[in-house]
């Protein structure tokens, strides 16, 4: 029997059901081999050698699959079908001919399939080949970059840089986008703008709402109004003019349907639709893929199968009739550089089978599952039919001209499924008009002033009737970007492709340069102070062009169009030199650099025109940029005398260094620490280092309502200052404190004979200032009696207990557990739907969702076994002990 080999279990688990008995599917979990992280696994002096190592987590699995070699002398890898993929299986057969699992009749092939359906991978079984090397080259190529660049940038950042974590080839680039961005955003000014609407009714007496657009003969632009005066004196002329409608124009107009999804686009509309991030979004399509409901998820193509396309629209003619489907298939043609990318779009394997028919437990599949199935249909749509209608409306003078424009939906087509997300909030252009007919005399209608309140607007200049308006408006910045406003610009530029734009994103956001804030990406001063480094002394590598050019050199690779090791010694070449150069650089000199380049953020003119550069708190010394563990500051050059810093994000800036009032003779201090914000009780010095601190209350990820550095006060400083708070003495001896801790409020207590505290979380923050004796120590002797998993082994009371399991023995019960209750079997323990009340949990429901858990993290199944599973008796056993 052939030994199959694919990345996951969740796979090799279904596409065992398609092979059968005939073959053993094994699990290769990922990359098996990587290069060590050490001095000298890429050797630059002979030719880009490379020293790879078997991971410990793999050896148990390569050992698996060399064992059942034994056996079988065939291997077939099926990894998946990019360049990922490919590199996995190369790696494969190295590491098991290098164990001579792999001998010189042993027949080894590479199969190759979009989808994991019956289809699918019985056709690849049909069609094996060798494996790719001008792709696997291109891996290797993009593997001794991202470790030249890591292993050799990032010490530079440790020694210049206190507190920098890393630098990347492609994650430093996108670093600098959004530092960039911030820095956009600091530096801009708006401007104030005004409109003029007015609120008029037919002779029929329907109203609608026009805007200005010409006022005395001449046409407005968007900055014509520049102030309230010029906004008073337009309202008085509309209002005093009888209006009546100069013409009425409708123009039939078109939307057709959006191209299916490849990676990018499914990032970017996930984020849109349900703010998922980029690795949870390719987290859901990967378990999706795995299952054989879509194809491959990460592709740069849009175009779709035949079969697949003629499914589709029978799918659509069969749901919504033959009106919505178009004369001839729509085609949508690969934009992507690289063919070897290029795979299908992302689509449904079955056009049949909507979210609902697939009843699947995980929200994010469901919903990433039912985004994918109508963006798939719609784009195999006919369009929508508008009609747009345009309606200028003046004097007779033609001095005064107002507009209002509306559309009516004449057939909604592909909308009647689907409808693009956007980025940007969208013109208030589709509202319907009322019958309007040219030549009618119009009047004034009702007050638009309450309008105008509910959205917040300046409604100063207001017309005595109050139909007319005129809102005051101010420029905006340039967003902040979302994971997916990224995406689509890392793609626009051409760096990264769709297998690590996820990971990129991740990267810098483990690395602490950048945190996500209702969805939007902020830099952390750490961020911006790398950023800058790179940019005056490795200017080139962060460069967009640079990054992307060489993003194409890589994809050359690919299609066997450029040698990878003349590709490397270009690059090593000017790159060693260029880290060379920076060697000799003292900290001092790299600040001194810094500091000039960023003093028009970090020194901006102050109101009363004294020198930005002084110290706000000793007036004596000058503020320089420094640095730390947790990233950049600016600090007083008087130091130790002046202990003055605030962030480099400016003075004042939003939770940062400010003086709340004076308690006891002692100033109380908001600053900015590693974990957040806190409050401190007078400086540091040498008699008292670690003056009395205490952190922000939190609820959740934000601030506790009232309590963030923004609201914060004196009294609730001093009120935080307390802690730890004694509530009293214990019965049985010990103080019992409250406090709050990094993952939030607590109590504790320890009793004279107790080698450690016993800690209760507390639900509710402010009980750490209110929790009184009784409530304290009930709590305490609750979590003693029922310490749970982490003390003795006194067992949890469940919510509901099942029986024994019906296939595999053993007592199936419901506990609650810190994220909400779960399924407990032997070591098992699955979490309930969101939708799922413990009391309605029937066994039937438990088994499977501790069958699913199992396939997911390796555990032993619950499921009668084949005979071949005998073979993967090892790597199950490791996996349980794991």
């Amino acid at each position: 029997m052939p030994v199959v080999v694919v990345e996951s279990p969740a796979k090799a688990k279904t596409i065992n059901k398609y092979l059968g008995p005939d073959f053993t599917v094994l699990a290769s979990y990922g990359h098996v081999r990587d290069l060590p992280p050490k001095d000298g696994s890429v050797d630059t002096d002979n030719e880009f050698g490379m020293t790879w190592e078997v991971a410990n987590d793999s050896r148990k699995h390569v050992k698996a699959i060399a064992d059942a070699l034994k056996d079988d002398n065939a291997l077939i890898l099926a990894t998946d079908p990019d360049r990922e993929g490919e590199a996995i299986s190369w790696h494969l057969q190295e590491a098991l001919t290098k164990r001579r699992s792999i001998k010189k009749d042993t027949a080894v092939s590479r199969v190759t399939f979009n989808a994991i359906t019956k289809e699918a991978v019985t056709e690849a079984m049909k069609n094996p080949r060798q494996v790719d090397m001008p792709l696997v080259e291109a891996y290797l190529a993009r593997r001794a970059l991202d470790y030249l660049v890591g292993f050799n940038l990032s010490p530079v950042l440790w020694r210049k840089l206190p507190g920098a974590r890393s630098a990347g080839r492609v994650q430093s680039v996108c670093l600098r986008l959004i530092v960039e961005r911030e820095t956009e955003i600091e530096a801009f000014n708006p401007q104030e703008y005004w409109s003029v609407r007015a609120q008029l009714a037919t002779p029929r007496g329907q109203e609608f709402e026009a805007r200005l657009t010409v006022l005395g003969g001449e046409k407005l632009d968007k900055y014509s109004l520049k102030n309230a005066t010029a906004a008073e004196l337009a309202v008085q002329a509309v209002a005093s003019r009888k209006l009546s409608v100069l013409s009425v124009e409708a123009k039939p107009a078109a939307r057709n349907p959006s191209a299916p999804f490849m990676t990018s686009t499914l990032q970017q509309e996930a984020s849109r639709k349900f703010g998922m991030g980029a690795k949870q979004c390719m987290s859901a399509a990967q378990r999706l893929y795995e299952a054989g409901y879509i194809t491959y998820m990460r592709t740069d193509g849009i175009d779709m199968a035949p079969e697949a396309v003629q499914a589709a629209r029978d799918e659509i003619a069969k749901r919504y009739g033959a009106d919505y489907v178009p004369s001839s298939p729509r085609i949508y043609k690969n934009k992507a550089k690289n063919a070897q990318e290029a795979h299908e779009c992302i689509r449904p394997t079955d056009m049949g089978r909507d979210a609902a028919s697939l009843k699947l437990s995980e929200d994010d599949q469901r919903k990433l599952y039912d985004l994918i199935w109508k963006r798939t249909l719609s784009c195999q749509m006919e369009g929508a039919r508008l009609e747009r209608t345009t309606v200028d409306i003046g004097s007779d003078d033609k001095q005064i001209v107002l507009r209002a424009t509306g559309q009516v939906m004449l057939f909604d087509g592909f909308m009647r499924v689907y409808e693009e997300g956007r980025d940007d909030v969208a013109d208030e252009d589709d509202k319907r008009l009322p019958q309007i007919m040219q030549g009618e005399a119009l009047k004034f209608a009702s007050s638009l002033a309450a309008q105008a309140e509910k959205a917040g607007k300046d409604a100063s200049a207001l017309s005595d009737d109050g139909a007319v308006l005129a809102l005051q408006h101010h420029t905006q910045p340039p967003p902040r970007y979302t994971e997916a406003t990224l995406v689509k610009r890392m793609e626009e530029l051409g760096i990264g492709r769709p297998s690590t734009y996820a990971s990129v994103i991740t990267t810098i956001q483990d690395r602490e340069y950048v945190r996500k804030e209702k969805n939007r990406l902020f830099p952390e001063d750490k961020g911006r102070i790398v950023t800058i480094f790179l940019l005056n002394f490795f200017r080139k590598y962060v460069g967009y062009e640079f990054t992307a050019n060489l993003e194409e050199e890589l994809d050359d690779v690919s299609a066997g169009q450029r040698d990878y090791k003349d590709l490397l010694g270009r690059f090593w070449r000017d790159f060693s030199a260029a880290i060379s150069e920076t060697s000799d650089l003292r900290i001092t000199e790299v600040l001194d650099v810094l500091d000039d380049a960023l003093a028009p953020q970090l020194y901006p003119p102050r109101e009363d025109g004294t020198d930005p550069r002084s110290c706000p708190k000793c007036g004596a010394g000058q503020l320089h940029l420094k640095t730390s563990r947790t990233g950049g500051f600016v600090g007083c050059g008087n130091y130790p005398e002046c202990n003055y810093t605030r962030p480099i994000s400016g003075e004042g800036a939003e939770g940062y260094e400010r003086i709340l009032g004076e308690d006891a003779g002692d100033e109380i201090h908001l600053k900015s620490g590693r974990f957040g914000p806190y409050v401190q009780r007078g400086e540091a010095t040498p008699e008292n280092k670690k003056p009395p601190r205490s952190s922000l209350p939190k609820q959740g990820k934000d601030f506790l309502p009232g309590w963030g550095p923004n609201e914060l006060t004196l009294e609730q400083a001093l009120t935080l200052l307390t802690l730890p708070r004694e509530i009293g003495q214990h019965p049985d001896g010990g103080a019992i404190q409250s406090n709050l801790g990094r993952f939030g409020p607590y109590i504790a207590h320890q009793l004279p004979d107790d080698e450690k505290p016993v800690y209760v979380n507390l639900k509710d923050t402010l009980d750490v200032f209110e929790i009184g004796m009784n409530r304290a120590v009930e709590m305490l002797a609750e979590k003693r009696a029922n310490p749970g998993r982490r003390g003795s082994r006194a067992a949890v009371k469940p919510l509901k207990e099942l029986g024994e399991h019906p296939e595999s023995g053993g007592a199936v019960n419901i506990l609650d557990g810190r994220y909400g209750p779960y399924v407990k079997w032997e070591k098992v323990n699955a979490t309930l739907p969101k939708d799922v009340e413990p009391k309605d949990v029937t066994m039937e429901l438990a088994v499977q969702l501790i069958a699913e858990k199992s396939s997911k993290g390796g555990k032993k199944k619950t499921a009668a076994k084949k005979p071949a599973a005998k073979k993967k008796a090892a790597p199950k056993k490791a996996a349980a002990k794991e």
